[in-house]
Order: C-alpha cells, then sequence, then structure tokens
C-alpha cells in the first residue's frame, strides 16, 4: 500500500486540463475569416460552418450568398449553428475584406497572369503569425474561397496576395467547398497549435488592409487615366500586373501616403497644364 507521501507525489503528477491554452489557440484562430463567395447552395454553407467549428474557428463572412439564411444550411451545420447565427453577410468584397492585412485565395483554375502560390501548410503558417502582429484594427486574415461551378474571379483573385494551393488527385481534383475549407482550417490549428513543420518569421512592418489598398488601386488607375498613360479601353491588363506588384511589396500607411501624394501632384500637373494657353 502507498504511503500518503508516495500518494500525495502521485496526484501532483497527474495532467490538469490547461483551459489558458486552449483560450489562445482560439483567440489566435478568431482573427482568421474564411470568406465564402456568391455561393449558390444553402447546405454547403452550414457544412463549411461544421467544418470550421470542429478545427476552432469561428469567423464566417458570407459574401451575397444565392440563399441564405435556410433550413437546409442549419441541418447541414450539424451543431455548428451559433457559427451562422454570428455570419456576417456582405453586400461586396470590399466590406468582407475591411481590417485584413492580409488576403489569401483558394483556386484550381490556371490563369494568364500567374500570382504567387503557396501551399496550404505555409499558407496557415503565414496566416497566424500575420494575424498577431498590427494595429488592433488591421490584423485579420481572410481566406477566400468562390462559387461551386467555377471558383473566384480574375479581379477577385487580384485582390489577394497569395493563392493557396491543395496538391489533390490531379485526375481527379474535384474539391466541394466544404472540403476545401477542412483542409485548409485543419492546417490552421495545427499552426495555432504549434505542430506545423513551418517557421515563418513576423514582417517588420504593418502592411494597410485590402480597403485602403483598393482605394489606392482605384487612384492609381484614375491619374494613369488623366495622364493618357493608361488606354481606357483595355486598363485591366496593366492594371492587374500592377495589383500584383504592388500586393508583392504589401505597403504601409507611410509609403501609402507617400505614393498617393505622388499620384495627386502628377494630377494637378496635369490640371496646370491644361490650363496654361
Amino acid at each position: 500500500m502507498a504511503s500518503p507521501a508516495a500518494a500525495d507525489a502521485v496526484k501532483s503528477a497527474a495532467p490538469v486540463a490547461d483551459n489558458t491554452g486552449a483560450d489562445d489557440i482560439a483567440r489566435r484562430l478568431a482573427r482568421i475569416r474564411i470568406v465564402l463567395i456568391n455561393t449558390t447552395h444553402p447546405g454547403n454553407i452550414g457544412a463549411t460552418a461544421r467544418a470550421m467549428k470542429v478545427m476552432g474557428l469561428s469567423a464566417l463572412h458570407l459574401v451575397t450568398p444565392k440563399i441564405y439564411p435556410h433550413a437546409d444550411a442549419t441541418a447541414r451545420a450539424s451543431g455548428a449553428d451559433d457559427l451562422l447565427q454570428h455570419a456576417q453577410v456582405h453586400g461586396n468584397l470590399e466590406s468582407a475584406l475591411q481590417g485584413c492585412r492580409l488576403v489569401l485565395g483558394t483556386s484550381a483554375r490556371l490563369r494568364s497572369l500567374p500570382l504567387p502560390v503557396i501551399d496550404a501548410r505555409r499558407a496557415a503558417g503565414q496566416a497566424l503569425v500575420e494575424s498577431q502582429v498590427g494595429e488592433p484594427g488591421a490584423r485579420d486574415v481572410a481566406v477566400l474561397f468562390g462559387r461551386e461551378r467555377y471558383g473566384l474571379t480574375n479581379e477577385e483573385m487580384q485582390r489577394c496576395h497569395f493563392l493557396v494551393n491543395i496538391p489533390a488527385n490531379p485526375d481527379y481534383s474535384s474539391l466541394n467547398i466544404a472540403q476545401a475549407v477542412q483542409i485548409i482550417a485543419y492546417e490552421l490549428r495545427v499552426a495555432a497549435l504549434g505542430i506545423a513543420d513551418i517557421s515563418i518569421e513576423p514582417a517588420d512592418w504593418h502592411p494597410v488592409d485590402g480597403v485602403e489598398m483598393e482605394r489606392f488601386f482605384e487612384h492609381l488607375e484614375q491619374t494613369m487615366l488623366d495622364l493618357r498613360f493608361l488606354n481606357p479601353r483595355q486598363p485591366k491588363r496593366l492594371m492587374a500586373r500592377l495589383r500584383r506588384l504592388f500586393n508583392r511589396a504589401r505597403p504601409d500607411q507611410n509609403e501609402i501616403n507617400i505614393l498617393r501624394g505622388i499620384l495627386k501632384a502628377a494630377q494637378e500637373a496635369r490640371e496646370d497644364a491644361e490650363k496654361r494657353p
């Protein structure tokens, strides 16, 4: 029979639930937005909520869903009704990206203008690192999932900093939305737990969010039109390349202010030149 001292030693060595660790993981994952764009079938929204909750994700954003809310979404959520109740519905993508410093897009389609591509594991690591630094109002990370039939449009892809690739069977690579979300959500949880075999250094600057970048791109396009540098009949090709350039650079607020100051000065110089006789 064990002595009282031995019993106390065994008792002190027994594992204790670490709620602090669980709370920290939940806090880290709360900054990751799963964004579904123009989803056709409400059941896919419910299945996505289930996939998210299983892995501890909670921020579901819906951009112009065809049918929502709907009983099929609730049925397919299988107990993740709380995510549906708190899901944010947006009238456009810009609204869904407000406050996001990093935007990741999922797509299996080849593009005529290649964008930087990373795998799901690296994307998850990057997302977790970036969601922990920067200004409190601009630290979220968005992961975009497109329509069931054809995914994201080229314009939506151009809002992304990286494309995320899931290396599926090339002979049959079709994943439905909830399956793709489940894979990304799993990698995010693995990264949050700190057991992913990947190391990413945090950025030493704070890039502006997607909304601020979109304002810059609108200003840039208008300035180039004013200067007659951009062909108004075919603006998209050059703008797509410039989006890729500046999304890769990911300027901070001071840099954006400098760039927009240059654009404004160019516009004013053009206006002055036109006023001269």
